[in-house]
């Protein structure tokens, strides 16, 4: 066990059989790295049971730290984090400081992102089967939802708006949760204030009223979902251009092909749905986010869709990955009886530490303890589709600056995640044109 916390100002992460003391925790391995800040999976150095709960801290970067309008951004983040409480989204425990560190302290969600489990489906020629891309947008609206009608402590409604909704921000866990990861940039339009024409968040996954740097509300995040719902169906990028210009016209002429051009199991009902989840006129969208689940939902029914066919879908689509996840988290947890270095590092919680907050389970009761092997059933889960022939694509890009709690870790078998943004004129899509539209 490492006995000091850092070096030179440097963070040592730690690992699942070295950990690391910062502060009431022992970091475990660094999971992922972000322009603001770093994410390391971590747990309670005074849990001593035998499956201790496992979490993810995020640091702000130190240079960043030097600047007061960077520390406001991380704690307002972490505040709004801890008003939030549903589970489709990630659960915030606190936020603090430790040795001058600030840091936010999260669940840990063992799983990948939406963005790699695409770009897998590409790789090994499979798509997302469509009752589990349907169940998938409806999770991710009802977490939206829950936040777009999120009150203070008054009663008042907070108008939060994500506006940054997008595949690398939906976390998949091999239990079958979707979550929603990251609230970074989210606004509370009563408490702050965003300049109009400054854009934030990825071209391809915006409204077109936020392409037009126009007044945002839960709308806008209706349409980045139905962006999201129209990619798992046909696996291709839905705006896409040479140019950042380009790109951003197709954006804000908003026009969509039937996914059931690309998907022949996609349903007029489903069409429906996703056409008008991406209106261009917000009039003509749907008003709620709850009006989109509650759509989606209402179809789920019909397909006799089981969750439990999804945590299957993700053990079988990252078998070396979850094997892995397994490992290291048997390791991590089995150091809980290890004893604590000599000397504590000090520790400042801030008030809006939750209560209750610590080694309790989340709210789903899951992402606590090492997953079971799956087993095998006599009814098995719709396997992922076979593609047809598609066009060889590049290399993957290398991964983009954002990164938030639960990420996962830059492991030589992952493909990062990045966002589709062009720069320098080449194309920077995590996926490109799988599937040949069929003959019109």
């Amino acid at each position: 066990m490492t006995e000091r916390p850092s070096t030179d100002g440097k963070l040592l992460g730690g690992a699942p059989n070295d950990p690391v003391p910062f502060g009431k925790y022992f970091l475990l391995g660094l999971i992922a790295r972000g322009g603001m800040a770093e994410v390391y999976r971590a747990r309670l150095r005074e849990d001593t049971s035998r499956s201790p709960r496992l979490l993810a801290i995020k640091v702000m970067r130190p240079q960043l730290a030097r600047e007061a309008r960077f520390v406001d951004m991380f704690h307002r983040e972490g505040q709004l984090a801890l008003l939030r409480r549903n589970r489709c989204i990630v659960e915030t425990v606190e936020i603090g400081k430790i040795e001058g560190r600030h840091y936010i302290a999260m669940e840990y969600i063992g799983g990948r992102d939406l963005t790699q489990v695409l770009r897998r489906c590409q790789e090994s020629n499979q798509r997302i089967p469509v009752p589990h891309a349907v169940y998938i947008a409806a999770r991710i609206a009802e977490g939206l939802h829950f936040a777009h009608n999120l009150t203070d402590g008054d009663g008042r409604i907070l108008n939060i708006v994500n506006r940054d909704v997008s595949p690398s921000n939906v976390r998949m866990s091999y239990d079958g949760d979707v979550k929603l990861l990251d609230f970074g940039i989210a606004q509370a339009l009563m408490k702050f204030t965003s300049e109009i024409g400054v854009l934030k968040g990825k071209f391809s996954y915006m409204s077109p009223e936020q392409i037009r740097g126009m007044p945002l509300d839960a709308r806008t995040d209706v349409f980045s979902t139905g962006i999201i719902l129209h990619e798992m169906l046909t696996t291709e990028k839905l705006f896409r251009g040479d140019t950042e210009f380009a790109l951003m016209e197709k954006v804000r002429k908003a026009e969509v092909p039937p996914p059931s051009n690309f998907n022949r199991r996609v349903t007029p009902e489903l069409d429906a749905i996703v056409f008008k989840a991406l209106a261009r006129d917000v009039a003509d969208r749907y008003q709620t986010a709850a009006a989109l689940a509650a759509d989606l939902d209402a179809l789920i029914a019909g397909y006799r869709f089981d969750p439990k066919e999804l945590r299957q879908f993700m053990r079988q689509l990252f078998r070396k990955e979850y094997a892995k996840e397994l490992e290291e988290t048997t390791v991590a947890q089995g150091q809980a009886e290890a004893p604590r270095p000599r000397h504590d590092t000090p520790t400042e919680v801030t008030s809006q530490t939750r209560q209750g907050a610590g080694p309790a389970t989340s709210p789903t009761g899951k992402g606590t303890a090492p997953a079971p092997a799956p087993r095998p059933t006599t009814q098995p889960p719709p396997a992922a589709e076979p593609a047809r022939p598609r066009h060889p694509t590049s290399q993957p890009p290398p991964a983009g600056p954002g990164a938030s709690a639960g990420s996962p870790s830059p492991d030589p078998g992952a493909t990062p995640a990045t966002d589709a943004v062009v720069e320098g004129g080449e194309k920077r899509g995590f996926w490109g044109s799988l599937f040949k539209r069929k003959p019109k």
